[in-house]
């Protein structure tokens, strides 16, 4: 099993290199990065979290410009969104972003994507809340067209282009691994039908873990073999029983959170979580 830290980057917290280095120097397999292009003040929708909204949730770096600082500054790690907010998103410059940044670490990118939760924050992006799910399949979709053809194009109710010339390709082949986000009623029919893995939230009370069997057997009825689907544990508990847990599970990744804060705040955490990870 992998290990991977995620944390909202920001100009008050430890830079994205530095971040990255450290990670790369303690053997850990990957950097997460979320999105939010901005928080609108209404704060109209409720946060999932609390009553209470971080501030880094609108302090944040743009996902792909700290990644890239990140990936210039390893050799090794692994470079993800977690998550990309493509219903937010224009998809042929997110092809282009996503193939850029592949190119650039030489093949270390994981494109989490997500639908998000904030629905004035998409509204100003000129996204429906109701329809974003259908949105969100049409754009990853065409973004695969983009990554794959030489000449692509993309005919659909939210998507539509004529052929298209569109470089760089990915390093990966086909493209970067597509994770989905959440844990949702529907989510597993998104992750089978154009995702490589599942990366849900683990949650106070919830191991969405247990829900790895149900996974590959709605893999399996689709005729994709439930192996090449893979899952990755966010905010996943820093604690050695619990990490030995989520191995056996068939876990692939496990991601532990870091505050956005300077380095003598986190530069200690990841020491203590070296520890744990067996």
């Amino acid at each position: 099993m992998h290990f991977g830290v995620v944390m909202f980057p920001t100009d008050y917290a430890i830079r994205p290199g530095e971040l990255a280095r450290a990670l790369e120097e303690r053997g850990f397999e990957s950097l997460w990065v979320p999105e939010h292009t901005h928080i609108p003040a209404s704060r109209r929708s409720p946060w999932p979290g609390g009553p209470n909204l971080p501030k880094e949730y609108w302090h944040a770096y743009d996902p792909f410009l700290a990644l890239t600082a990140a990936a210039m500054a390893t050799s090794r790690l692994r470079l993800g969104t977690g998550i990309c907010l493509v219903v937010e998103r224009d998809p042929i410059i997110t092809a282009k972003e996503v193939a850029t940044l592949d190119s650039l670490s030489g093949g270390r990118f994981l494109f989490g994507i997500g639908g998000g939760w904030n629905a004035e924050e998409m509204e100003n992006h000129g996204t429906n809340f109701k329809t974003r799910w259908r949105l969100l399949r049409e754009r990853v979709l065409a973004m695969k067209e983009i990554w794959t053809q030489e000449e692509a194009e993309f005919h659909g109710e939210f998507v539509n282009f004529d052929r298209i010339w569109s470089h760089p390709k990915p390093v990966q082949k086909p493209h970067p691994p597509i994770l989905m986000g959440g844990d949702g009623p529907t989510t597993f029919d998104r992750v089978v039908e154009f995702a490589d893995g599942w990366m849900p939230l683990a949650r106070s009370g919830r191991n969405p873990a247990e829900k790895i069997g149900l996974l590959r057997q709605r893999a399996e009825k689709a005729g994709r073999d439930p192996k090449s689907i893979s899952v990755t544990i966010f905010f996943a508990k820093p604690e050695k029983v619990a990490l030995e847990g989520l191995r056996a599970a068939g876990v692939e990744r496990a991601i532990f959170g870091v505050p956005s804060e300077g380095r003598d705040s986190v530069l200690p955490l990841l020491d203590s979580y070296t520890r744990v990870m067996v």
